[in-house]
């Protein structure tokens, strides 16, 4: 039985891990434009989609991942007027009506069917396109719905359990980034060493890390402005056995206090201690240390920025969606914050 229970997770895991992420990334940035302009993010489903519905919209008008002000999610699925409907009606006209009763022009209307042939979904989103919304469906690979609205999220199974969970996946990764694009901090990620201190190779003394000039001041003058500032560094040393975490923490702490003597600081410390060959997801370029502070300090990689010293910091604020700039004898932090606050 065991077995049976670990392919059925793979199985799940399998159809997730093959949704398109260009599409849930469109998706997010359709609702991002609505919820901005005071617009409202309508959800419809029947069934197991129906409660799915509740859920994303609750995600939304109250909060997903931190406090905000509150986004206009609304669902559909409440069953008063679906039995109203119904009854009165026709089961095919339930979201029909009330899309034609709430829905305003740059709303985003958003169906859910894992067949993506529900006909009460498919009456709303032409109704809702009269009326000027955007529209998205999330259903499984097969259907018509898929085919009538500005943006199809797919997933790419048939299996009505697969579907479902996969679109639940789906609509919290476009939550969480509708949420930190329009309510996140912005933050400068900044390499370590040659970025704002001398590399010394494996450094395990405090005494031996050196400030370079005018990072103190710069630092300060990026929290005025309204910036996190999150140093992001490779520590391979530990791995190798040169330092161990203690030790890089004292390091630490003496940073922060010469940077805080002059009236900067620095909001985070996320390190890799693994080393090159471990195949980690820490390591930079690989963007593990940057995930974890994006979702612990609730940061809009949109407006934020990597400062580093090599190829390997650039890459990783790319993969991040950060603005990147790479520091170089001739062009120093002090000069990359000057370029930037300048702008």
């Amino acid at each position: 039985m065991n077995d049976f229970i670990s392919c059925e997770l793979k199985r799940s895991s399998s159809v997730i891990s093959g949704i398109d992420p260009s599409v849930i990334r469109a998706a997010a940035d359709m609702i991002s434009e609505s919820v901005r302009k005071g617009g409202q993010v309508i959800f419809m489903g029947n069934g197991g989609s129906s409660a799915d519905a509740q859920h994303i919209a609750a995600e939304f008008s109250g909060k997903y991942a931190f406090h905000r002000p509150p986004m206009a999610g609304v669902s559909l699925s409440n069953i008063a007027p679906v039995t109203a409907i119904g009854n009165d009606y026709t089961y095919d006209l339930v979201f029909q009506r009330q899309v034609e009763a709430v829905c305003r022009e740059g709303d985003v209307v958003v169906g859910l069917s894992t067949s993506g042939n529900s006909r009460n979904i498919i009456l709303a989103v032409e109704m809702a396109k009269r009326k000027g919304a955007k529209t998205i469906s999330f259903t499984g690979d097969g259907g018509v719905l898929k085919e009538m609205t500005d943006l199809g999220v797919i997933i790419p199974t048939r299996e009505t359990p697969r579907v479902q969970e996969g679109y639940l996946v789906a609509c919290h990764a476009i939550c969480g980034i509708v949420e930190r694009e329009v309510f996140g901090q912005k933050a400068v990620f900044v390499d370590r060493d040659d970025t704002i201190v001398k590399d010394v190779p494996y450094c395990n003394d405090p005494g031996k890390l050196k400030l370079l000039p005018g990072v103190p001041k710069a630092i300060s003058r990026l929290k005025d402005a309204g910036y996190l500032v999150i140093m992001v560094t490779n520590q391979s040393g530990i791995a190798r056995g040169m330092l161990d975490e203690d030790i890089l923490g004292a390091i630490h702490d003496r940073l922060m206090r010469e940077i805080e003597a002059e009236g900067g600081s620095i909001d985070d410390i996320f390190f890799c201690p693994h080393h090159p060959d471990d195949g980690c997801d820490c390591r930079k370029p690989e963007i593990g240390m940057g995930i974890a502070a994006i979702l612990k300090h609730n940061i809009n990689p949109t407006i934020s920025v990597m400062i580093g010293d090599n190829d390997k910091d650039v890459e990783f604020g790319k993969r991040l969606g950060l603005k990147t700039y790479k520091v170089s004898d001739r062009k120093t932090f002090v000069d990359v914050v000057d370029e930037m606050l300048s702008g």
